[in-house]
C-alpha cells in the first residue's frame, strides 16, 4: 500500500524538527510521508499570555480542523501542549521516545548563579507552573514573559529583556543550543510538565486502521506511552490545561511504574507533591490515584484559589 503519510505541523523550527523526526520514524519502517505546514492561533497572537488566551488547543485547534476534513492524517505535537481530554473524534495514537525531560536554564551569559539570593537575575519563560516553583524555591529570582519560538526567545534575550531563559531541555537540545545550557535543573524542584521530552502523534479515529497501525508501529515507544498515560491520567483529573501550575512524572522500572507529582499555588507558597506506585499496566489507574492524593491533600483549595484567579 503505496499512501503518502500527509504530517500536518506548525511552522516553528521544532515544531518542523518534530515532524521531520517522525517523518524519519517512518521512512525506517519504509512509509512514505510529507510534511504540510499550519499555522495555529498561538502563533499568530504573541503579545498575549498563553493563559490569557485560553490553554485548550491554542495550538492545537487548526491542526484538528485539518485532520478532521482529511488534508493531512496525522498531527504532530509537542506533548506536553496536548489538552489532557481531547475533542470528540480524535485520539493520540503515538508517542515517540522520551528525550531528557528536565528544565534547564539557558543562556548567552556564562556566569548565571540561579541559587545567590545576592545576585539579581531575570529569567523569561510563559510557564505558570516554572514561574510559581521558581516562587516557591528561589523568591529572589525576577521573571518577564517571554512567549514565541525558541529563536524569538532567544533574541529578545540577547536583546536585554531577561538574562537567561527558563525552559525544557528537549527544545533547546533538538535546535542544537546545548552550549548556551548554562544549569540542568533538578527534577525534584522543577518537577516537569506532563508529557515533556515526547512528541505526540495525534489523529482523527477516521483514519485508515492499516494506516494508523503502521503509523504506530513506525513510531509509538512503549514505555514512553505507559509513562504518559499515568501522567496524563492524573493531568484529567486536575483539568490541568498549559496555565494551571500542575506537574508529574512517571518513571518504569521493570513492570513497576512509578508516579510523583502535584500542584503549587500561582503565589508558590503552597506545593503539594504526593507519589504512587504500582505495575505499569494499571498506568491511568495510578494516575487517577496520584490526582486523587494531590487534591486530598490540600490541593483541591489551590486549585479551586488558581482557577478563580486566572478567570479575573
Amino acid at each position: 500500500m503505496n499512501h503518502k503519510i500527509r504530517i500536518g505541523t506548525r511552522g516553528s523550527k521544532l515544531a518542523l524538527w518534530q515532524a521531520y523526526h517522525v517523518a524519519d520514524l517512518l521512512k525506517a519502517k519504509g512509509l512514505d510521508s510529507e510534511i504540510v505546514i499550519i499555522e495555529t492561533k498561538g502563533d499568530k497572537v504573541l503579545d498575549v499570555s498563553i493563559a490569557k488566551i485560553g490553554s485548550k488547543g491554542v495550538f492545537t485547534e487548526e491542526l484538528e480542523d485539518q485532520l478532521a476534513s482529511g488534508i493531512i492524517d496525522i498531527a504532530v505535537h509537542s506533548a506536553k501542549d496536548m489538552q489532557s481530554s481531547l475533542p470528540e473524534g480524535f485520539e493520540l495514537i503515538a508517542f515517540t521516545e522520551r528525550e531528557k525531560v528536565n528544565d534547564i536554564i539557558l543562556s548567552h551569559q556564562e556566569d548565571i548563579d540561579y541559587k545567590n539570593p545576592d545576585k539579581s537575575l531575570v529569567l523569561g519563560t510563559s510557564s505558570t507552573r516554572r514561574v510559581a516553583t521558581l516562587k516557591h524555591f528561589y523568591p529572589h529570582i525576577k521573571t518577564v514573559e517571554v512567549r514565541g519560538n525558541l529563536q524569538t526567545r532567544i533574541a529578545k534575550m540577547e536583546s536585554g529583556i531577561c538574562d537567561a531563559l527558563l525552559l525544557a531541555y528537549a527544545g533547546a537540545h533538538r535546535m542544537g543550543y546545548n552550549e548556551k545550557i548554562r544549569h540542568l535543573l533538578s527534577l525534584e524542584e522543577f518537577t516537569p510538565a506532563v508529557g515533556q521530552g515526547s512528541v505526540a502523534i495525534e489523529s482523527s479515529k477516521g483514519l485508515n486502521t492499516e494506516i494508523r497501525n503502521q503509523i504506530i508501529k513506525a513510531c509509538h515507544h512503549e514505555e514512553t506511552g505507559w509513562r504518559l498515560l499515568a501522567e496524563r491520567a492524573y493531568l484529567r483529573v486536575l483539568e490541568g490545561g498549559c496555565s494551571i501550575p500542575v506537574f508529574a512524572l512517571a518513571i518504569i522500572e521493570g513492570d513497576m511504574l512509578k508516579l510523583k507529582g502535584g500542584i503549587v499555588s500561582l503565589a508558590g507558597d503552597k506545593r503539594i507533591v504526593e507519589e504512587v506506585e504500582g505495575e505499569k499496566v494499571k498506568a491511568e489507574t495510578l494516575g487517577k490515584k496520584l490526582a486523587d492524593k494531590v487534591l486530598n491533600s490540600g490541593g483541591d483549595k489551590i486549585l479551586k484559589e488558581i482557577k478563580s484567579t486566572l478567570n479575573q
